[in-house]
C-alpha cells in the first residue's frame, strides 16, 4: 500500500473538524456496542437486537431524501451544531435511565427513533460540510478517505473501550462518556473559521427539488449504479452487525469484552480498509477494486458464519470489516467524485436513504431469521445472495466514472 498523504488537511478547518469528530465517535461506538449490549441482556432475543437496528437507522433512510433538500439551502455548519446538540441530549437521555435502573427496551427503542430523525439532518450536512471544508477539490478524495479512517478508527477503539467499560461499570457509563464526547465535535463547529458555505439557490418549491434530486440520480449514468450497489449489500451483506452479540454470548459463549473484541475486529479490518482508499489515487480503476472487493465481502461474510471459535472469527471480521468499508466507503468517494455541489446534499441524502435504510431492515429481517434457522446459517445466507450478485454477469450495478 502506498504512503498514506494527509494533503487535505492543509485546511485548518478541516483538521479542526476531524479533531471533534473523531473524539466524538469514539462515544458514538462506545454507544452503539453497549446499546446493543444492553438490549440483548434485557431481552434475550434475537428479534429485539434486529428491531433495535431497524429503529436506530430505518427512520433516518425515510426522512434523509427530504433533509436534504433543505440541507442544500442551509448552513451546513450551524446545521451540525443543532443535530449534535440532540445527539448529546439523546445520549444523557439513556445514560440517567440506564444508571438509574429504569430503563426499558421501550426507552432505547424510542430514543433510537429520536437520534434515527436527528441523523437523517446530520448525515447529509456532514457529508458536504467536508467537501466545502476542503480547500483544493483535487483533495477531496484524499478527505473523503481519511473521514473514513477517522469514522472506522473510532470503530477500533470505541467498542474495545465499551467492552471492559460494560464489564466493570455497566452500559450507563459507556453513554455518559459519549454524551461527554459530542462537546468536542461542537466546540470544533463553533470555532471553525467562516467558510464559503455553498448553498443551492432555490428556484422551486422543495417538492420539485426532491423530485430533481432523484431524477439526477437516476438518469446519471454512474450515481444510480452504485447506489443500487449500496443498497443491495447493505441488505443483505452487514447481518453480522445486528447479530454480534448473538455471536460472542451464544456461538462462542463469552460476555461484553468478548463482544467488544469481535466489533473490534471488524473495526480494524475498516481501518485498514479506509486508510488503504484514502492512499488510493482516483482512477477508472476504483471502479474496478470496488467490484472485487464486493465479492471478498461475500466471502468473508461465509468464512465469519462459519467461524469454529472466537480466534477464526475475529479474523474473519478483520477482512469483513476490511471488505465493507472499501465497498460503502468506496462507493461513497465515487458519487462524491461526480456529484455537482448544488446537488450534493440530496445526492448523499438518497445515498443515505440506501444505506442506512435497507441495512436497517436487513438487520430486522436477519434478527427474524436468526430466531428460526441461529445466527450463523442467517449470515452465512446472505453472504451466499451477496456472492450471487457480485459474481452476476447480468448485474451491471457500475458503469465507469
Amino acid at each position: 500500500m502506498k504512503l498514506l498523504h494527509f494533503h487535505s488537511l492543509r485546511s485548518p478547518n478541516l483538521q479542526l473538524y476531524f479533531f471533534g469528530q473523531g473524539l466524538s465517535l469514539i462515544g458514538t461506538w462506545m454507544t452503539s456496542i453497549a446499546a446493543s449490549w444492553l438490549i440483548y441482556r434485557l431481552s434475550g432475543s434475537e428479534f429485539f437486537l434486529g428491531l433495535a437496528t431497524f429503529c436506530s437507522q430505518f427512520p433516518s433512510a425515510v426522512l434523509s431524501p427530504f433533509a436534504g433538500v433543505f440541507v442544500d439551502h442551509w448552513d451546513k455548519r450551524r446545521v451540525l451544531i443543532v443535530t449534535q446538540t440532540l445527539s448529546l441530549i439523546q445520549s444523557a437521555t439513556l445514560a440517567y435511565l440506564t444508571i438509574s435502573n429504569t430503563v426499558t427496551i421501550e426507552d432505547i427503542l424510542a430514543l433510537s427513533i429520536f437520534q434515527a430523525l436527528v441523523n437523517a439532518f446530520d448525515m447529509p450536512a456532514r457529508q458536504s460540510l467536508v467537501a466545502e471544508l476542503v480547500e483544493d477539490r483535487n483533495d477531496l478524495p484524499n478527505a473523503i478517505g481519511l473521514s473514513s479512517a477517522m469514522f472506522h478508527g473510532s470503530r477500533l477503539i470505541g467498542p474495545a473501550i465499551a467492552g471492559f467499560v460494560i464489564a466493570g461499570f455497566g452500559e450507563g457509563v459507556c453513554f455518559a462518556i459519549d454524551a461527554v464526547s459530542y462537546i468536542a465535535v461542537i466546540a470544533s463547529l463553533i470555532f471553525i473559521a467562516s467558510h464559503n458555505s455553498r448553498r443551492a439557490i432555490r428556484t422551486h418549491t422543495w417538492r420539485r427539488e426532491l423530485v430533481e434530486g432523484v431524477q439526477y440520480v437516476a438518469k446519471h449514468p454512474s450515481i444510480g449504479p452504485v447506489i443500487v450497489l449500496v443498497a443491495v449489500f447493505a441488505l443483505f451483506g452487514t447481518s453480522f452487525i445486528t447479530l454480534l452479540p448473538v455471536f460472542a454470548h451464544e456461538v462462542f459463549n463469552g460476555g461484553p469484552k468478548l463482544f467488544g473484541y469481535l466489533a473490534s475486529a471488524s473495526g480494524l479490518g475498516a481501518l485498514i480498509g479506509a486508510l488503504h482508499l484514502a492512499a488510493r489515487p482516483h482512477s477508472e480503476k476504483s471502479e474496478q477494486f470496488v467490484s472485487k472487493m464486493r465479492i471478498l465481502l461475500a466471502v468473508a461474510s461465509m468464512l465469519f458464519a462459519l467461524s469454529p471459535n472466537s480466534i477464526v472469527a475475529g479474523i474473519a471480521l478483520i477482512v469483513l470489516g476490511y471488505a465493507m468499508v472499501s465497498v460503502f466507503a468506496g462507493s461513497n468517494t465515487l458519487l462524491q467524485m461526480v456529484v455537482e455541489d448544488g446537488k450534493r446534499a440530496r445526492v448523499m441524502s438518497i445515498y443515505a436513504a440506501a444505506f442506512f435504510g435497507l441495512m436497517p431492515l436487513g438487520g430486522l429481517i436477519a434478527g427474524s431469521a436468526a430466531t428460526y434457522v441461529g445466527a450463523p446459517a442467517t449470515v452465512f445466507i446472505g453472504g451466499v445472495i451477496c456472492l450471487v450478485v457480485g459474481k452476476s454477469n447480468r448485474v451491471k450495478l457500475f458503469r465507469s466514472t
